[in-house]
């Protein structure tokens, strides 16, 4: 279940991705546009303490990418290559924001999605004491198990990141697709695909297998 809050942010997540995204070799598409959302889906972090989501999103006329970004309330060690930016959110006070797939809270999460099957966490608001929920806007499936045994994945120890981002753990290699619907390599493992607004047809997002 991921809990959200009501807030603003400065810049927003979209502007700040407008500005970082043109220097990732994987983005096609001209530097000084707008990109716009095409959806965003959530995974949990069992301590509470990592905001974990993966937005989708492009120019207006161009390809949709896949952008998983963590949120945390304070730097991450070693991750300063990784760094999208920082925000300041009106009620959790200033956030530094990650290409997750430098980040071992996300890489854990990934995993335990994927190979369980538990797919994207319910996102929630909570109003004058009560939780309403938000509806989604992106629908995701997983192909695990729920009686799959997911391995702790302990640091990040690779990324090689492309068209199709990897990222190595101690026991569980991930592969992020960049530009979801591009191509992608189905024996890559147990696969996290979905589909959104102007995307009928379910597509492959991520693969994970364990070592």
């Amino acid at each position: 279940m991921a809990l959200l809050h009501r807030a603003t942010l400065r810049p927003t997540k979209l502007e700040l991705l407008g500005a970082w995204l043109p220097g990732r070799p994987w983005f096609a598409g001209p530097s000084g546009v707008d990109v716009v959302s095409r959806g965003a889906y959530r995974f949990d972090d069992p301590a509470g303490e990592v905001g974990i989501e993966t937005m989708l999103v492009g120019t207006a006329d161009g390809p949709v990418h896949q952008v998983p970004l963590t949120y945390r309330a304070a730097p991450l060690d070693g991750a300063d290559g990784w760094l999208v930016g920082t925000v300041e959110h009106s009620v959790l006070g200033p956030r530094w924001v990650y290409d997750a797939c430098a980040d071992p809270v996300y890489a854990a999460a990934l995993a335990h999605a994927i190979l369980t099957g538990g797919g994207q966490a319910e996102e929630y608001f909570e109003v004058d004491g009560r939780r309403e929920v938000r509806k989604p806007t992106m629908t995701v499936v997983a192909s695990g198990t729920g009686d799959a045994d997911v391995p702790p994945t302990g640091a990040v120890r690779r990324v090689v990141d492309g068209d199709v981002a990897i990222i190595g753990t101690d026991s569980v290699e991930l592969v992020v697709v960049r530009r979801p619907g591009a191509g992608a390599d189905a024996s890559a493992g147990a696969t996290l695909s979905g589909n959104w607004d102007g995307q009928p047809t379910t597509v492959p997002l991520a693969y994970a297998k364990t070592l």
